[in-house]
């Protein structure tokens, strides 16, 4: 794969390449450019020029190139999984839901395009503007960074490019260097689809050159960036030099509560759909779980009993339910956090093993609010840390004691209890009888505190990818 510079495909000017491996087999399948400041400086003159000539474009036409688009990828759908699969490791089943969410998304930002009304001020709110009329409109912010993941790469860019490029905006997309292919694909079939040369542009390279190139950067105007909370700061701290706005999805550690008169069975099968999808490498993965010190061994036994059934194998093969990490180096990561719980106190009573970049699934318990995991670690991986709990306000308080605050959830049969907590933990989620990684496409999603903020879903990205303009007619109405 290359850079799309304009309307070439081209190396990065270093000529440096980063290799892209199969997390299943750890073999080679593509190498992208690790590009520098000079090929991103490239990218960002031509959109410049771009967006002078796609904002000019009616909505209905931006509408039609982006209905193509998603016919197009309806027609490739399951080449477009395979090809997930093979770069992130997730299994087969979950990279067709991947690919399911951009079509659904980008239909239904088509539909939301066409329907973005401005408002009309009544005349005659203050006395002096009784002649007046005050319209609003929504206006392109210009050149758009996208910044993605390697976890949910598919997903970010259905929340990030179909929306700015329907609000008239030119992109430039950065992939994570660990799962840019797919991504790349997209890009692709975004210019067969139409999208003029310069629109639409794809950067390959490291967070640390390409990345940063492209936060620092004063001729953008808006970064949206998914990752890790570090690297979110890094970027708002490289775009606070020019005033970059940025939108930001970052870390969680999210929490799940079972309450004493929980649907145990119901909260056992959640919490495994909450951590095992993807191997836990998500954000909004559930990451922590407090369970009433009555229900704790019914829900630990239950929780190993259902691991133990899980099969590990090819993430191309459909039954499979236990797949890779994206590399070794994150399942090292894993690994050295569930020895530091170990070393504080916890007990594993299933799994902690590591195979290269394989780590099973992992059940901790005698874990405590005193420890990272119960507050300030995002483990993004299979392992589930449990903290026993007697009284529900407790169980809250240790919920909002950390310095995360993207998704929480409770177990209860009790709606006063739930609507307690939906009131008082401070996340931007709060799920009912669910797990925390529960994402509706039309929601506006976002965190709180360290989480990230602005939002992203059908209901708030196109307003978050566009400005407000207010024309005044002052005295038309003498």
């Amino acid at each position: 794969m290359k850079n799309l510079i304009g309307n070439n495909w081209k190396a990065a000017s270093t000529s440096q390449l980063v290799q892209v491996k199969n997390p299943y087999n750890h073999m080679i399948i593509d190498t992208v450019p690790n590009s520098s400041f000079d090929d991103v400086n490239e990218a960002v003159k031509l959109s410049d020029q771009a967006k002078k000539y796609w904002i000019g474009i009616p909505i209905n036409e931006r509408c039609k190139i982006m209905l193509k688009f998603k016919e197009m990828v309806e027609k490739e759908r399951y080449e477009l999984a395979k090809l997930l699969t093979s770069e992130t490791g997730k299994n087969i089943l979950e990279a067709q839901d991947e690919i399911d969410s951009l079509i659904n998304l980008t239909m239904a930002f088509i539909e939301k395009a066409k329907h973005m009304y401005g408002n009309v001020i009544p005349d005659g709110i203050d006395e002096e503007n009784d002649n007046t009329i005050q319209m609003t409109t929504r206006e392109p912010i210009g050149i758009i960074a996208a910044i993605l993941p390697y976890n949910f790469p598919v997903v970010t860019f259905a929340h990030k490019v179909p929306s700015a490029l329907l609000m008239g905006n030119t992109v430039i997309v950065k992939p994570s260097c660990k799962a840019p292919l797919t991504v790349t694909k997209l890009v692709y079939l975004l210019r067969m689809a139409g999208i003029p040369e310069g629109v639409l542009q794809v950067i390959h390279g490291s967070g640390e050159k390409a990345g940063h190139a492209l936060a620092m950067h004063p001729d953008i105007q808006l970064i949206t960036f998914s990752g890790s909370t570090v690297n979110g700061m890094k970027v708002m701290e490289a775009a606070s030099s020019n005033l970059t706005r940025v939108l930001l999805e970052l870390s969680g550690n999210d929490a799940m509560i079972v309450c004493r008169d929980a649907d145990v069975e119901l909260a056992i099968d959640e919490a495994i759909k909450g951590r095992i999808r993807n191997m836990g490498q998500s954000s909004s993965s559930t990451k922590r779980f407090l369970v009433h010190k009555d229900k704790k061994n019914d829900f630990v036994n239950g929780l190993i009993k259902k691991l133990s059934k899980l099969k590990q194998g090819s993430p191309m093969d459909s039954s499979t339910d236990l797949n890779y990490l994206i590399d070794e180096e994150e399942a090292i990561k894993v690994e050295s956090q569930v020895k530091k719980l170990v070393d504080e106190g916890a007990k594993i009573v299933y799994g902690g093993n590591r195979n290269q970049n394989y780590y099973e699934p992992t059940v901790l318990i005698d874990v405590n609010e005193k420890m990272g995991a119960s507050s300030n670690i995002e483990i993004l991986g299979p392992v589930i840390p449990i903290i026993e709990f007697e009284d529900i306000n407790r169980a809250i308080e240790i919920v909002n004691n950390s310095p995360y605050g993207l998704a929480s959830s409770i177990f209860t049969k009790n709606i006063k209890t739930a609507f307690k907590a939906a009131r008082c933990l401070q996340t931007g989620t709060v799920i009912i009888n669910g797990s925390t990684n529960y994402r509706s496409n039309e929601m506006a999603y976002g965190g709180w505190k360290y989480s990230g903020f602005g939002t992203e879903g059908v209901s708030s990205t196109l307003e978050q990818l566009s400005l407000v303009k207010t024309t005044v007619l002052k005295n038309v109405l003498e």
